[in-house]
């Protein structure tokens, strides 16, 4: 019904999107490609203050989506995955800014006291700095690869210890790697978390579940200000659901909430391609053979842009 009464709008209008952020590591130059530098990211926060944007906690944009209220154009949400020690070295510049954030754990460092991760009271300590604590797995595993019975074990694990060193349940869960399918998704939405967020390029609008909810990851010199613009592209994600068994893509086929003729269409590793969009359907027909074992498809209408990720088991 959601996407019925979509693609019943007419063209032209969308909602107005809230952006939520990913960080990983900081002031870490050994680790360049999930590294963002202090000097950057002070560049990134300044913009955010210059242009009148507002940094909210995530649980801010979750209620909005839960009272079906409307959500500020420049609302921002800054996470960061699996608490390395780094985040030490950006820590005074969130305070210095007063941004809020939300850092996902991931349990088995801290509880085996990993040496460049944050031990337990060291995460705990962030709660006094505007931080939020969530749940980013036991593992930190490939979920895609594991069975239903070892995913529901790294769930319990995990989150019995999370619950034990940090005395609170987590209200968030974010996939490691950003990736999951179906099945991922339903047994992660058994364990009861108010949000689950994901780690595909595009916004959160509106119409956004709580329990997929999209990250942009940023690393380097990311430049936010083009990001800041995407707008969320409402899809309907047909074919493929998962990766090919046979590794050749046949098909891309998705409704989408827009009245355009054409759209782009990216995949990796295979670049990007003009396509054809009739009553809100693509439907592209292609023989190619991916390139690497975790794929991301993205669909781009405009300044709309949707964004879904398929790994090889």
């Amino acid at each position: 019904m959601r996407y019925c009464l979509l693609f019943c709008m007419l063209g032209g209008f969308l909602f107005a999107d809230a952006h939520i952020f990913l960080y990983h590591r900081f002031n870490d130059d050994r680790y360049p490609s999930t590294n963002t530098k202090n000097s950057i990211l002070r560049k990134q926060f300044e913009f955010f203050k210059d242009n009148n944007y507002t940094v909210v906690p995530l649980q801010a944009i979750v209620d909005k989506l839960n009272q079906n209220e409307t959500l500020p154009d420049k609302w921002v949400s800054l996470a960061i995955d699996d608490g390395y020690k780094s985040f030490s070295n950006a820590l005074p510049i969130f305070e210095e800014f007063g941004y809020p954030f939300t850092m996902f754990v991931y349990v088995e460092a801290a509880e085996k006291k990993y040496p460049d991760f944050l031990s337990w009271e060291e995460l705990k300590e962030l709660e006094n700095h505007n931080g939020t604590l969530a749940f980013h797995s036991y593992s930190h595993a490939h979920q895609t690869k594991l069975s239903a019975e070892e995913l529901r074990a790294d769930f319990e694990k995990g989150l019995e210890i999370y619950e034990k060193m940090l005395g609170s349940k987590s209200a968030f869960y974010s996939y490691p790697y950003g990736e999951f399918n179906d099945e991922v998704q339903n047994i992660a939405k058994e364990f009861g978390f108010s949000a689950i967020l994901n780690q595909n390029i595009g916004t959160v609008s509106d119409s956004s579940s709580v329990y997929d909810l999209n990250r942009f990851a940023l690393t380097g010199d990311a430049n936010i200000k083009p990001l800041l613009k995407y707008k969320s592209l409402e899809t309907e994600w047909i074919e493929p659901k998962t990766y090919p068994a046979n590794g050749n893509i046949t098909k891309v086929e998705a409704r989408v909430g827009s009245t355009a003729k054409k759209a782009q269409l990216y995949i990796t590793d295979l670049g990007w391609r003009s396509i054809e969009v009739k009553d809100g359907l693509i439907s592209y027909d292609m023989n190619e053979k991916l390139k690497k074992s975790r794929v991301r498809i993205v669909l781009q209408i405009d300044n709309q842009i949707a964004a879904k990720i398929l790994v090889k088991d």
